[in-house]
C-alpha cells in the first residue's frame, strides 16, 4: 500500500500542470479522483498479474527436508487454487485503492491557478 501511495503521489506530482489544465478545461473534481484511482486500481492488478505469474513457477518445485529424529523426508509444495487467485486479487484492489484514494483525493483538491503556475 505504501508503494501504490508513492508512486500515486509521484504522479501527482508530475502531472500538476496536467491536472490544472483539466480543471481549467472544466473536468470537475471527481473525474480526476476517478481517473487517479483507475490509475492506481490498473497498477495494483498489474502488480497482481506479475505476481500471479511468479507464483505459479513456484509450483515446478518441490521443497524437501530431513527429520533427523525420525529419518523420514519431508516434501513440500505449491500450488494455486481458485481460492488463493481470488483472495489475491481482491488483496490487489484493496490495496490500490487505499494506496490510491489519498494522492487521487489531492489531485482533486489542487487549486487550478497554482496547479497552472506549477510549470
Amino acid at each position: 500500500m505504501i508503494g501504490a501511495m508513492i508512486t500515486m503521489y509521484a504522479a501527482v506530482a508530475n502531472r500538476t500542470v496536467e491536472i490544472g489544465t483539466l480543471r481549467a478545461l472544466g473536468f470537475n473534481r471527481r473525474n480526476i479522483l476517478f481517473s487517479f484511482l483507475t490509475e492506481s486500481l490498473f497498477i495494483s492488478v498489474f502488480g497482481w498479474v506479475i505476481g500471479i505469474l511468479i507464483a505459479s513457477s513456484l509450483s515446478f518445485f518441490r521443497i524437501s527436508t530431513l527429520n533427523f529424529g525420525s529419518f523420514s523426508e519431508l516434501e513440500f509444495g505449491f500450488s494455486l487454487s481458485p481460492t488463493i487467485l481470488i483472495s489475491s486479487l481482491v488483496f490487489s484492489i484493496v490495496m490500490g485503492f487505499i494506496g490510491g484514494f489519498l494522492p487521487a483525493f489531492r489531485a482533486a483538491r489542487l487549486n487550478i491557478v497554482n496547479a497552472l503556475r506549477a510549470a
